[in-house]
């Protein structure tokens, strides 16, 4: 299915990698709110530009900015989960487009994802779940770090910011953070054994 101009009044470009400038079609959804481009290309400064044979999940998917924009970036697989049947379906046209054979999208519940992603040893979890979801929050960063290998990361964007303190007993502790308007993002690390 092809969207109309009217169903996508909104783009986001990714920002850098093989599809650098690529448009990503945004519809008016509730609730949806794609990462700023001046917060993912912080992001990607902190991750590094070269995410050559990463793996990621994308655990909110939406627009698939952050997912498509690692993917874009090298790396191997990006799992983008997403509830919303028509994002769904503007997600797999989008990486039907690209030919982005390393990217994987299933309609579902982003939080089921990454329980079942447990212990695989992730480079990078992408967390940007809709601010008015305040109760998934603490369970998704908590799948996120059971997700995530020694070395990995995750992102969060939330309507507060995160401290330390709330994180560690979740596992995780602030790597770098900032602020864009109403968002606080966040890059996340491990907890130290």
């Amino acid at each position: 299915m092809k969207p109309s101009a009217k169903a996508t009044p909104h783009e986001v470009r990714i920002l850098g990698g093989q599809w650098k400038r690529t448009k990503l079609p945004v519809p008016d959804r509730p609730g949806l709110r794609p990462t700023p481009s001046r917060v993912r290309e912080t992001l990607f400064n902190w991750l590094g530009q070269d995410l050559s044979g990463w793996r990621a999940i994308d655990a909110f998917a939406g627009s698939g900015a952050l997912g498509f924009e690692a993917a874009s970036r090298g790396a191997r697989e990006v799992l983008m989960v997403e509830q919303d049947p028509q994002l769904v379906g503007l997600l797999q046209a989008t990486r039907i487009k690209l030919k982005a054979d390393g990217v994987r999208v299933q309609r579902g519940d982003g939080l089921a994802a990454l329980r079942a992603a447990q212990g695989q040893g992730l480079d990078v979890v992408f967390l940007d779940p809709p601010f008015d979801a305040e109760a998934l929050f603490e369970p998704a960063l908590r799948a996120a770090a059971a997700a995530i290998g020694p070395d990995g990361f995750v992102y969060l964007e939330a309507p507060r910011p995160f401290a330390d303190d709330a994180l560690a007993a979740l596992g995780l502790s602030v790597h770098r953070h900032g602020r864009a308007g109403a968002v606080a993002f966040h890059l996340l690390r491990r907890q130290p054994a």
